[in-house]
C-alpha cells in the first residue's frame, strides 16, 4: 500500500467497486478501495438483486433506466457472468387508491421513455398464470426490468478494476478522516496507519452516516433491517419479479428455481441489527401464499437480513458537498442501491474527474433536506 492516493473509496459493495472501475476506465487508476470485511459483505451481498425502473420519482427512474442499459452489456464489458435476466416486474394494485397512483406513475415513466403499461387482472394472469387475482384491480408491467446476481456483478467490477490498476485494502476499517482547511487530507485505519487522500468517496451503505460524521458532515441516513428468505429450487413458475403493495412484499424466482422473497416491516427500528427472526418467516410465508397460493408447500432453505440505508424521502444522496472539498458520496439508496448502482457509479466517477455529470445530480444533493426540496419516493418496498 502506498502512502497516499488520488481517490480513496470507503466500501466494497456495488457502488465502491463500480466507481473504482469507472474511474480506472477513464484513466484515473490511482485509486484505493477500503473494505472492512470482504467484497460484497454488506448490503449488496444481502439484497434480492432486483432491477426495477418503475419508480415514483424522476431521479430514480432515470438512474434505473441508465443502469439497465449498462446491465444489458455489462457481462461482455467486464468479462464476468452477471446472471442478468430481463423477466420484467409485475406490480399489483388491490385498491382504488393504488390504481390511481399507478396511472399517474405510468404516465411519468412513459414520458421519460420507459416501456411500461397498465394492465388488467386477466393480462396479469396471462403473464403469471399462478397469481391470485381475487381482489386484484390491475397491475403495471415493464418487460425490461429484471434481476441479476449481486455477488457476480460486484465481483465483476472488482476483478476488472484490479486489472486496470485499482488497489484494494481488505480487512481494515476506516476509523477517522482528516480534514484540514475544509479539504479531505487522509483516512485513519483501524491498525493506526494513515493513508493520504486527495478525494474520498463514501460508499459505506448502512454505515454511511458514520463515515460522513468522521469528515464533519451530517447526512440523514439511517440503517434499517430488512429480511429475506429463499426456498428450495422448484420447477419454473414465473418470470417477473412481483410486488404486491397491499401485502408490502416482493418475490422472484431465481434461475436455479428457488423463490427469493422479502418485505419491509414498518415497525422495524433504526439499528445495525442483521439477525433473522421467526416473526419474519411466519409473516412472509403467509403474505406470499395469499398472492401465489401454489407456493404453499414449498420448503424454505434459509433466511437472512441486511440493511436498508434510509433517507427521509427514500431517495439517494449523491455528489459532493460544499463544506468539504474532495468529499463525495453515493449513499442512502433506501434498499435499492444495487439496481441503480451502475449508472450512479458512472456519474460519480464523471463528477470526480470532470467536476460535472452528463445527468444532473443537483436534486439528489444532501442540501435538499435543509432546503425542504425532497420529494418522497413512495414505491419503496
Amino acid at each position: 500500500m502506498k502512502k497516499g492516493y488520488e481517490v480513496v473509496i470507503v466500501g466494497g459493495g456495488i457502488i465502491g467497486n463500480a466507481v473504482a472501475y469507472y474511474l480506472a476506465k477513464e484513466g484515473q487508476k490511482d485509486v484505493l478501495v477500503i473494505e472492512k470485511n470482504y467484497i460484497s459483505s454488506g448490503s449488496t451481498g444481502r439484497c434480492a438483486g432486483g432491477i426495477r425502473q418503475q419508480w415514483d420519482s424522476e431521479a430514480n427512474i432515470r438512474l434505473a433506466m441508465g443502469s439497465v442499459k449498462i446491465f444489458e452489456g455489462l457481462e461482455d464489458e467486464l468479462g464476468f457472468p452477471t446472471e442478468f435476466y430481463q423477466g420484467g416486474y409485475l406490480l399489483l394494485a388491490h385498491t382504488p387508491e393504488h390504481m390511481e397512483w399507478f396511472k399517474k406513475r405510468v404516465e411519468l415513466q412513459r414520458s421519460l421513455g420507459l416501456d411500461v403499461r397498465l394492465i388488467d387482472p386477466k393480462e396479469a394472469k396471462d403473464i403469471v398464470p399462478y397469481i391470485n387475482t381475487e381482489g386484484l384491480l390491475g397491475a403495471t408491467f415493464c418487460p425490461t426490468d429484471g434481476h441479476a446476481n449481486p455477488f457476480y456483478v460486484t465481483f465483476g467490477y472488482y476483478k476488472k478494476a484490479q486489472e486496470l490498476g485499482v488497489h484494494y485494502l481488505i480487512g481494515k476499517e476506516v476509523v477517522g478522516i482528516e480534514v484540514r482547511e475544509s479539504r479531505i487530507r487522509a483516512v485513519i485505519l483501524s491498525d493506526g496507519s494513515r493513508v493520504e487522500a486527495r478525494n474520498l468517496v463514501n460508499a459505506a451503505g448502512g454505515h454511511a452516516r458514520d463515515i460522513a460524521r468522521m469528515a464533519g458532515i451530517d447526512i440523514p441516513v439511517n440503517p434499517q433491517r430488512h429480511e429475506i428468505l429463499v426456498t428450495e429450487p422448484i420447477g419454473h413458475l414465473f418470470d417477473p419479479l412481483i410486488i404486491s403493495f397491499k401485502q408490502g412484499i416482493y418475490f422472484r424466482q431465481e434461475l436455479n428455481g428457488g423463490v427469493l422473497m422479502g418485505y419491509g416491516d414498518p415497525e422495524e427500528p433504526w439499528s445495525y441489527n442483521v439477525r433473522s427472526t421467526s416473526r419474519f418467516l411466519f409473516n412472509m410465508t403467509k403474505k406470499v401464499t395469499e398472492v401465489m397460493p401454489i407456493l404453499d408447500q414449498v420448503r424454505v432453505l434459509r433466511q437472512w437480513a441486511g440493511l436498508y440505508a434510509m433517507t427521509p424521502d427514500a431517495q439517494p444522496i449523491i455528489g459532493g458537498v460544499e463544506e468539504v472539498e474532495g468529499y463525495y458520496q453515493a449513499v442512502g439508496f433506501s434498499g435499492h442501491g444495487f439496481m441503480v448502482g451502475p449508472k450512479t457509479s458512472e456519474l460519480l466517477a464523471e463528477l470526480i474527474l470532470t467536476g460535472k455529470t452528463s445527468l444532473s445530480l443537483e436534486h439528489l444533493s444532501h442540501k435538499r433536506f435543509k432546503e425542504g426540496k425532497g420529494k418522497i419516493e413512495k414505491a419503496v418496498i
